[in-house]
């Protein structure tokens, strides 16, 4: 496996002048966007909202191991630096995947795939900070999950359930040695640093859109549904799309949706994938995940950009309105 990707618009302020000098016109803040919202490299976006900011945490570029990208309203990102400056001592720099954080254990928490130079595997970790932007830090010798029986594992999503429990789910890197592919269930620890109990199997990639591999798994809860969004196929290929299941708890049962996939390649975008759903302040459901130019699929640069769009539920079930190039209002 490899990995994911996000820019634009901006929103003005108003500048009064004084006595007799002269006052500007205010700028007027865009209602609309057009996607992609990032448009550099920028793959497997993770997001948190903290205090009226939105973070994005993406998988490692050259420099860093987890660039952090901040906006105010899901559109206008700018770039902030490296969440994980370090990686923990089980792990090498260089191929650090689909991170994504938590506000749990009085602070935050960061859950990333490494390679393992143990195991010489991709493997998830855990890393700790006081503020969502970082630093993170990992103190562990080992990391926290890593099935090297089954290929290894990545993609690791924590959910916090009604009651506080903590939850994470993941992927085996089954497809790395030619073995199918599973999505994974646990109960975390009141601190989210191990498992409690054996982890439960939840999905396998036995649907032919499929493919060899599923991945990149968010639990999510809607009017008191709990819905797990995966990605399946090729990353690297136009035939990668999302589909979701519709699960009765963190751990299951969970049956595939018959319409699935909901997100796939357009004459827009190619290969949408690990996508991450966030609900806004106002109560709007929205998708971030990332795609490849249809042209330039595969690409080092661009690569995989951030895209954006609105869900709609339609007879509790998700509707994406997009891969969308069209102009489409901001989100509220």
């Amino acid at each position: 496996m490899v990995r994911r990707l996000i820019s634009i618009l901006s929103i003005g302020m108003l500048a009064a002048g004084c006595g007799g000098g002269s006052t500007k016109e205010p700028a007027v803040a865009q209602s609309t966007f057009t996607n992609p919202v990032y448009r550099e490299n920028f793959p497997d976006p993770g997001v948190i909202l903290d205090n009226g900011t939105w973070f994005a945490y993406g998988t490692n570029n050259t420099s860093q191991n987890v660039p952090v990208l901040t906006s105010t309203d899901l559109v206008a990102w700018t770039p902030a630096g490296d969440a994980l400056p370090e990686v923990g001592k089980w792990a090498e720099r260089g191929n650090t995947w689909a991170p994504e954080v938590v506000a749990a254990d009085g602070g935050y928490l960061l859950y990333y795939t490494a390679r393992s130079t143990a195991a010489n595997l991709q493997c998830v970790g855990v890393a700790r900070a006081e503020s969502p932007q970082g630093p993170f830090v990992d103190g562990a010798a080992q990391p926290l999950i890593c099935q090297a029986d089954q290929g290894g594992s990545i993609d690791a999503s924590p959910y916090v359930d009604e009651d506080g429990t903590l939850w994470l789910h993941w992927k085996n890197d089954g497809n790395h040695i030619g073995e199918p592919t599973h999505l994974y269930g646990s109960r975390l620890s009141r601190d989210g640093l191990s498992l409690e109990g054996e982890p439960k199997r939840l999905l396998t990639n036995d649907a032919a859109w499929e493919d060899h591999v599923i991945e990149a798994p968010q639990l999510v809860r809607h009017d008191g549904k709990l819905y797990l969004f995966y990605s399946a196929n090729a990353f690297d290929r136009d035939v990668y799309a999302v589909g979701y299941a519709e699960c009765d708890g963190p751990l299951g049962p969970c049956r595939k949706a018959a319409e699935n996939p909901i997100l796939r390649s357009t004459p827009a975008a190619a290969g949408p994938g690990h996508s991450f759903l966030v609900t806004t302040p106002a109560g709007e459901t929205w998708l971030l995940y990332h795609a490849w130019p249809p042209d330039a699929v595969g690409s080092v640069a661009p690569g995989r950009q951030l895209w954006l769009d609105r869900v709609d539920w339609v007879d509790g079930r998700p509707v994406v309105r997009g891969p969308n190039a069209e102009p489409q209002p901001v989100p509220r």
